[in-house]
């Protein structure tokens, strides 16, 4: 690049950090990629997120659910783990793999934790006379005694367990019980995955045909323009479709390898189109007949002129696709043609209406999905707008 190319460069840079929308962008980028990091680091695993933490549809920021509900959650799960474990032939090896979250048995012998039972059975029979806690305030000491009586059955929980545990519960859990928290912050990383993927592979694609063809012209050029007129006639969700069928019966059915190639195979489409015509205009400039005349071969031409100075377009195409495919990937998730058998924005969106949540005025699963979402794709719009005003020239 020459020494004028790299005053323009630096004042561009300047202008961009300058932006302080766009430095804010930045950094909300930047902690959703540190995120992504952690959870393929093994911060967050599957099995996390897949696990039971509580009980069903459990509401966020520790809000206490109705006396119904209370009563319902003290009764089911964990009381009717201790109650089949103290029934078994083993009794001290089925209560050691009693199990709910990050709750085991209490240290207690069978007889302790029988007389607990009967008395938590005493108490709910009580409550059974009741014909709707929610309506019969009288009754709440009697419940705060059977919820107290059923937390005797867990075993205490350390410092850093309770605090992991407060985590996973501090926005609700699903309709399953599991941490809605947990899935979203790990559906960040296959959100990141996907775009970064999918942008990587359709720009450095789409801005090397596109180069090509505006460089070389002639058959490559039609070749070039054939195969982007026929790609674009084939819809994502064809071709997702498709790609899903033909992954079926392999290994890699449930990864996100289909995911991938729909979206690179379509994506590539729009950076070839704004490559190509920029290279159009490229070849023509004085320094390129320069370097032709000086006997520089084509391929050093395009690697050392005509690419480098489409940088600019690469470089906003990136942000714009990484966008697409965030947003593509939710939507089809949804419907069900996308992420399989991983927590996703668009499955945590999908369960949360196929469960009846925003009916029954539960928001939390499919408000922190969209929450996340939106904020990363107007992190990246924005930077993308502050990218086109910085670098393109038609902006400066």
């Amino acid at each position: 690049m020459s020494a004028i190319g790299k005053m323009m460069a630096t004042r561009e840079a300047q202008k961009l950090w300058r932006n302080k929308s766009a430095l804010l962008a930045i950094v909300v980028i930047g902690i959703y990629l540190l995120t992504a990091l952690f959870v393929m680091a093994g911060g967050i695993t599957r099995d996390t997120c897949d696990s039971i933490v509580g009980s069903n549809k459990l509401p966020g920021f520790f809000q206490q659910d109705s006396p119904e509900k209370r009563y319902e959650n003290a009764t089911t799960k964990f009381l009717s783990k201790i109650k089949r474990a103290l029934t078994a032939e083993d009794v001290t090896a089925a209560l050691k793999e009693v199990k709910l979250g990050p709750y085991h048995a209490a240290d207690k012998s069978p007889a302790e934790l029988e007389t607990l039972v009967a008395k938590i059975d005493t108490l709910a029979a009580e409550l059974d006379e009741s014909p709707n806690l929610d309506i019969d305030p009288s009754i709440l000491p009697k419940l705060a005694e059977l919820e107290a009586a059923e937390s005797q059955l867990k075993a205490p929980l350390s410092p850093w367990e309770q605090f992991v545990h407060n985590a996973s519960v501090c926005l609700g859990t699903d309709s399953q019980g599991r941490s809605i928290f947990f899935r979203g912050i790990y559906s960040i990383k296959i959100a990141i995955q996907i775009g970064l993927v999918t942008a990587l592979f359709s720009v450095a694609l789409g801005a090397f045909l596109g180069a090509a063809a505006g460089y070389f012209g002639g058959w490559v050029d039609h070749v070039v323009v054939w195969i982007y007129t026929t790609f674009s006639s084939i819809p994502n969700l064809v071709l997702l479709v498709v790609l899903a069928y033909a992954f079926t019966n392999s290994a890699a059915k449930d990864t996100l390898l289909p995911v991938y190639i729909a979206f690179g195979a379509t994506f590539w489409i729009g950076t070839c189109r704004v490559i190509r015509g920029e290279t159009l205009k490229l070849k023509e400039m004085e320094y390129v007949h320069a370097a032709q005349t000086a006997g520089f071969g084509p391929i050093h031409i395009l690697l050392r002129y005509i690419i480098p100075n489409t940088a600019h377009l690469m470089l906003i195409n990136f942000s714009l696709l990484l966008i697409a495919a965030i947003k593509s990937e939710v939507i089809l998730s949804y419907l069900g043609f996308g992420v399989k058998n991983q927590p996703s924005w668009g499955i945590m969106i999908r369960d949360a209406g196929n469960n009846g949540d925003v009916v029954g005025g539960f928001f939390w699963e499919i408000g922190f999905a969209t929450a996340l979402m939106f904020v990363l794709v107007l992190a990246f719009n924005i930077l993308s707008d502050a990218l086109q005003d910085a670098f393109d020239p038609k902006h400066v």
